[in-house]
């Protein structure tokens, strides 16, 4: 079996929403009609702006807590490059990032970049008392930003068609600003702690070889396996071992396809080495 042939990496089309677009394009159609219905629905109070965005007294309104997404999905209604900047880096960083990941674990990794940059901005502005909102994908595609950089770190941009920049030089350029706005705060309205929290995020998300359709059990049933009696007595099963190994060889090989073999620890390679010497009996 091949890397790309693994459950991982593979492209979910049948049964699901996607409906044969890419999730870039689904997650960019939806934020334009967000927007759009915010353009037309606002009114002078700014309503539907206001219940999608994501206010720093959360904690007074405990039922709002879905604002920790929305937020996310929600632009100003005034200025039409505030959703244009932040799709067309959701388009520029997603389309190879779901390339490498596959559709379902790409979306995964979007929606937890928000959430991160949410919680960060949120408790930043409850520390300090404050009563801002926050609203905007940029959270969530800095994050993306941060994981593109990481895979494709001398991948040439030309900003304004004619300087050259790479792509970690332009990274580095976007942590400088939001660092430089973090510790000068009241300076614009960016919310600089999320940009940062989101790009944190890519770089855990990358460093540490995550997969977060792990945490997300494939169907309702497999919870019972968390609370399921184990008896201590340990029964050799030679089919359950091959599985566990496998399962092992798999989780090595995705590392090997992020981060190189050269990241392999002495174990890691121990199992590659046991599962080749099974396999070439298993043909003998």
């Amino acid at each position: 079996m091949g890397i790309y042939d693994r459950p991982y990496y593979r492209d979910e089309r049948s049964g699901s929403w996607f409906s044969g677009r890419s999730v870039v394009v689904n997650l960019i159609l939806l934020n334009v009609a967000v927007y759009v219905a915010q353009f037309l629905f606002d009114g002078r109070q700014e309503q539907l702006s206001s219940a999608l965005s994501l206010h720093a007294d959360l904690l007074q309104k405990p039922w709002q807590i879905y604002q920790l997404f929305t937020y996310g999905f929600a632009h100003d209604p005034k200025s039409v490059a505030h959703i244009a900047f932040n799709m067309f880096g959701l388009w520029l960083f997603g389309t190879d990032l779901e390339g490498i990941y596959g559709r379902a674990e790409f979306l995964r990794i979007y929606l937890a970049a928000i959430l991160i940059a949410g919680l960060a901005w949120f408790g930043i502005e409850a520390v300090n008392g404050g009563q801002n909102v926050l609203l905007g994908a940029s959270g969530g595609v800095m994050g993306l930003m941060a994981l593109y950089v990481l895979h494709f770190p001398r991948r040439v941009f030309y900003i304004w068609g004619i300087l050259p920049l790479p792509a970690w030089a332009l990274g580095g350029l976007y942590v400088l600003m939001d660092v430089t706005g973090f510790m000068n705060p009241g300076s614009s309205n960016v919310a600089n702690i999320a940009h940062l929290a989101g790009m944190a995020f890519g770089l855990a998300y990358y460093q540490t070889g995550m997969n977060l359709g792990r945490l997300v059990p494939r169907r309702l049933s497999d919870l019972s396996k968390v609370f399921r009696y184990r008896p201590k007595l340990k029964i050799h099963d030679p089919e359950q071992d091959a599985r566990d190994l496998n399962t092992q060889v798999d989780e090595i090989l995705e590392k090997i396809s992020r981060q190189g073999e050269s990241s392999l620890t002495k174990a890691e390679r121990r199992t590659l080495e046991e599962a080749s010497r099974r396999y070439q009996r298993r043909r003998n």
